[in-house]
């Protein structure tokens, strides 16, 4: 299936990325193993490879697969207690390259890059919201509430429709569709 990888550390950022160039025919095999029904490409290699990347003791929190300056990037954000360092992302990486060889989920070739959720990662998930109750966070709305578009405070709780953060001022609640973009707060 592969005709070709190199291994190789980025600067960048804390993550391992390991080179794929392969190309597949046939149909993705996923589509049956899943229920036969469509789910994007990051979506399917979330499902493969949650409960392999849980068994070594990581979250997966995220799957993207982003084309970046010209490549296919599928990218793995793990997490777990006490942080991810570069040794963490080697270890994933190694242990979900045969996984994904094996399922060949994705037709075209791609860079496989497995990362630490960074410090400012964006509240996506309910899982992300459930990491950082009790945590300082700032939320950017579509449209002002209350005169302003911006607020920071402390996530107290949050369900389906709603975000609860105090502020300095009392408890605030914003419905989750009118934020913009909610992250940790970085304090220095």
């Amino acid at each position: 299936m592969n005709n070709g990888r190199f291994f190789q550390r980025s600067n960048r950022r804390n993550i391992s990325i390991l080179r794929r160039g392969f190309s597949c025919a046939g149909t993705n095999r996923l589509g049956s193993q899943f229920g036969g029904t469509y789910l994007n490409t990051a979506q399917k290699v979330e499902q493969l490879l949650k409960q392999p990347v849980a068994e070594l003791g990581y979250e997966l929190c995220d799957v993207e697969f982003i084309k970046e300056y010209g490549d296919w990037v599928l990218t793995l954000y793990i997490d777990k207690e006490g942080g991810v360092n570069i040794d963490d992302c080697e270890r994933v990486s190694r242990a979900v390259d045969p996984l994904l060889d094996e399922a060949d989920p994705i037709e075209q070739a791609y860079m496989l890059s497995v990362s630490s959720l960074g410090l400012d990662r964006a509240l996506k998930k309910d899982a992300d919201y459930t990491r950082n109750l009790g945590k300082r966070i700032e939320i950017k709305l579509f449209a002002p509430k209350d005169g302003k578009k911006e607020f920071k405070g402390e996530l107290v709780s949050f369900d389906e429709t709603n975000v609860v953060v105090r502020l300095e001022k009392g408890e605030l609640t914003l419905e989750r569709k009118a934020i913009a973009l909610a992250r940790p707060e970085l304090i220095f």
